[in-house]
């Protein structure tokens, strides 16, 4: 293929994708069926109110739109008229800022940044094991099984010490928790007596009406409501 060729190929495919994102005036989620991170970003457009579109997408098998609006074909991702996002930490702050009531960020820099912190601390030590626990052989579930387990048990003195996790008031922290406290059941992971702080954290925020709202039905399914 000749270089003016290859220059001709990325011009109409930098069109397509250009045309597929204008043709959505409606904010649109394409999320998947029962992932964590789908889960976080449903949990944010439901806790705001916010009207959308919400796509329920197979990312083994995405549909066309996807294809032009993300190089990654990754769920979710979010479109916004002439705007689409695929990382999750970006949607959940752009939503934030875009629709800013309730804030699910401190109104300090200091508050926000301890915040941000636990976030990549949730992902980084508990949601990254949450694969594992799915799809790893039995030796390797197990492990991270346990890990998960002791991980939230030794984090105890955190969620006792205020009604939402490392926050006064509900924030994405908590966005990027509920959703793995949801499917403890499911993966198999029971906690101790002494760790019912955390499963009484969990029960405050499936109580609140943004939280099934944010759920598709094969999340229902995982567990019964409180």
């Amino acid at each position: 293929m000749s270089i003016s060729s290859n220059a001709s190929w990325g011009a109409t495919k930098r069109k397509t994708a250009t045309s597929a994102v204008r043709a959505r005036t409606v904010l649109t989620l394409f999320s998947g069926r029962d992932d964590i991170d789908s889960h976080r970003v449903r949990m944010v457009l439901t806790a705001k109110g916010v009207a959308h579109e919400l796509v329920v997408a197979d990312p083994n098998r995405p549909p066309e739109d996807l294809l032009d609006l993300n190089p990654y074909q990754s769920l979710p991702t979010l479109v916004d008229r002439d705007l689409s996002l695929y990382d999750v930490n970006v949607i959940i702050e752009y939503l934030d800022e875009r629709y800013p009531h309730p804030p699910l960020l401190p109104v300090d820099p200091l508050g926000r940044a301890r915040v941000r912190l636990g976030v990549k601390r949730i992902e980084k030590d508990w949601l990254s094991l949450v694969e594992i626990i799915l799809t790893g052989a039995k030796a390797a579930a197990e492990t991270a099984r346990k890990a998960l387990r002791d991980s939230l048990v030794a984090s105890v003195p955190v969620f006792k010490a205020s009604k939402f996790f490392l926050n006064a008031d509900m924030s994405i922290a908590d966005i990027a928790l509920a959703p793995l406290i949801w499917r403890l059941p499911m993966l198999g992971v029971v906690l101790p007596r002494d760790a019912h702080c955390v499963i009484e954290y969990g029960e405050r925020i499936f109580r609140n009406p943004a939280f099934p709202k944010s759920m598709t039905d094969s999340e229902r399914h995982m567990r019964a409501l409180p």
